[in-house]
């Protein structure tokens, strides 16, 4: 069987077929691709930027109703999945989790997250942009139009609370009080009962007596029932208690 002669090109481009020259060292490189070549990955996505800027513009009439943005995948409902599975009669993690794996069930969006995701169609005789505010009127300002509005604002404030006030005072003036109906209204003080003692009690003086009058004694009592509530103990004798939230 007769060996062919192998072309040089194919020599070459075999790296395992290509053979050392004498004195040099084999050569482990590849031919490199021409000047006209464009290394790295075409980019497809549009992110929006200068390049799709330049490039142009997609018209949102020229796509079509049903070519829109994608719609996005709605996350799961753990909540009605977990009723789900209690009404099955699943308790247990285990049994969750095996249930979850077999059934899914998606939240539905809101009305709000669903007008976030269409596409809002701009007509064309729309007008972008902030309208212009108008100038500033400096005859107003000369003439002290506004300082002279505010008096008349703050005036007629005044007039109507004065009105209100009027109104009440008379219609109060139509009913006055006479000595008939004062004493319909008046109650009588009533003492209050005295404190219970014992019956061997009740005729026995104190031998001593701390108090210089007896009124400067119920002043005195007046103050401690007043007075007990911010402080601590049983009869509100101690010192004053933190202020409570």
């Amino acid at each position: 069987m007769s060996v062919g002669v192998f072309d040089t090109d194919v020599l070459y481009d075999n790296p395992l077929l290509r053979k050392s020259e004498l004195g040099k060292s084999l050569k482990r490189g590849f031919t490199l691709p021409s000047e006209e070549f464009t290394f790295g990955r075409a980019n497809q996505s549009k992110d929006g930027g200068a390049a799709e800027a330049i490039t142009g513009w997609t018209p949102l009439a020229s796509i079509p109703p049903g070519k829109g943005r994608k719609e996005k995948k709605q996350e799961r409902d753990f909540i009605a999945l977990n009723k789900a599975c209690v009404g099955v009669g699943l308790i247990t993690a285990q049994e969750h989790f095996q249930y979850r794996a077999t059934h899914d069930v998606r939240r539905q969006a809101s009305e709000e997250e669903k007008n976030k995701t269409k596409i809002k169609r701009i007509p064309a005789t729309v007008t972008f942009g902030v309208p212009t505010r108008p100038s500033t009127p400096v005859f107003d300002l000369i003439e002290h139009k506004y300082q002279d509005r505010w008096l008349q604002e703050r005036r007629k404030t005044e007039l109507a609370k004065r009105e209100r006030v009027e109104e009440k005072e008379t219609a109060q003036k139509g009913i006055y009080e006479t000595r008939a109906s004062s004493l319909r209204k008046y109650c009588p003080p009533v003492d209050a009962p005295p404190l219970w003692h014992m019956s061997r009690f009740r005729e026995v003086l104190p031998h001593l007596e701390t108090f210089r009058s007896i009124k400067t004694k119920d002043r005195s009592f007046k103050h401690h029932a007043y007075d007990c509530t911010a402080r601590t103990g049983v009869f509100g004798h101690g010192i004053y208690e933190s202020a409570k939230s």
